[in-house]
């Protein structure tokens, strides 16, 4: 009975209703067919650095360029590994980046839900200067960071990497933590101070479990940036011992930059975990970009 009710619905439609339909399906096909082609086309360079990596030095000089490696020599990602210590650049790496991580995630959640929910004389004059440092270039504050560092004998350890991230977690983060926490209903707060519980307990219990996309999206967005930090191992960093892997690489391409195949395996290690990570926390990622601008 319904089929039939529907049916006839749509017999007696009017012609531009049938039209607006086509158009929209006419329109999504399109938008899909683009998107695949624009995917396919930046795919190429990544999937021609993947071939490469694993070809032989004939192979990544082959003129037309080979689709298909004619042999794989995965033994290229072993000396890449080998020639300079990247395991130990890896774990440098690793290591400052999950202490910038938790120390910007903790701290500019923490200075989010103050600006988001406390009330405090020139809260929003405050907020309006903290979002006037996002204008501030990173080379104007350079020297002054360097004296300070070289007077705490900070130079040559991971201190200056890590101890910033410790201080604010930077504006960035504490604007998308506030426009999410401003997205939480009130009713939840007004409940648990009602129970008795604490600005820091309501934050650590109610208010950051909820914020988990917000989060999540700040962590990967920190991780990838101090992964791919140059500027900074450059400037604090002396000791071989003590190369990230942005430091790392470029020794590598200075030494051996007339092997692509080997600069290229080395990329490709060094590329490995931000791709793990992002594809692991994309779900959360997305959501979290999304709902910190609904609401001002």
């Amino acid at each position: 009975m319904s089929q039939t009710v529907s049916n006839a619905f749509c017999t007696l439609r009017p012609s531009f209703w049938r039209r607006r339909s086509t158009h929209d399906r006419l329109w999504k096909i399109l938008t899909v067919f683009l998107l695949v082609v624009l995917s396919v086309i930046f795919s190429v360079p990544f999937y021609r650095s993947l071939v490469s990596s694993v070809s032989n030095l004939d192979g990544v000089y082959a003129s037309p360029p080979r689709l298909w490696p004619e042999e794989f020599h995965f033994e290229n990602y072993v000396k890449a590994l080998t020639i300079l210590p990247f395991g130990r650049f890896v774990y440098n790496s690793l290591f400052v980046c999950t202490w910038c991580v938790t120390g910007q995630v903790l701290t500019a959640s923490i200075v989010a839900y103050a600006f988001a929910r406390l009330r405090w004389v020139g809260r929003d004059v405050w907020f309006v200067v903290l979002l006037a440092t996002m204008m501030l270039p990173p080379q104007v504050t350079m020297i002054p960071h360097y004296i300070i560092f070289l007077k705490l004998d900070w130079i040559d350890t991971f201190k200056p990497l890590i101890v910033p991230s410790f201080l604010g977690g930077g504006a960035v983060f504490i604007f998308l933590m506030r426009q999410f926490f401003k997205t939480i209903p009130l009713e939840l707060e007004e409940a648990a101070r009602l129970d008795g519980c604490s600005n820091l307990r309501i934050f650590w219990d109610i208010m950051m479990p909820l914020s988990s996309p917000a989060v999540a999206t700040i962590s990967v967005m920190s991780f990838i940036a101090h992964w791919q930090d140059f500027m900074g191992p450059l400037i604090y960093l002396g000791s071989f011992e003590n190369y990230t892997v942005s430091i790392g690489l470029r020794m590598f391409q200075s030494i051996y930059g007339s092997f692509p195949h080997y600069m290229l395996a080395a990329s490709h290690i060094t590329l490995l975990p931000v791709l793990v990570l992002f594809f692991l926390a994309q779900k959360y990622f997305v959501q979290g970009i999304i709902l910190t601008g609904m609401k001002g």
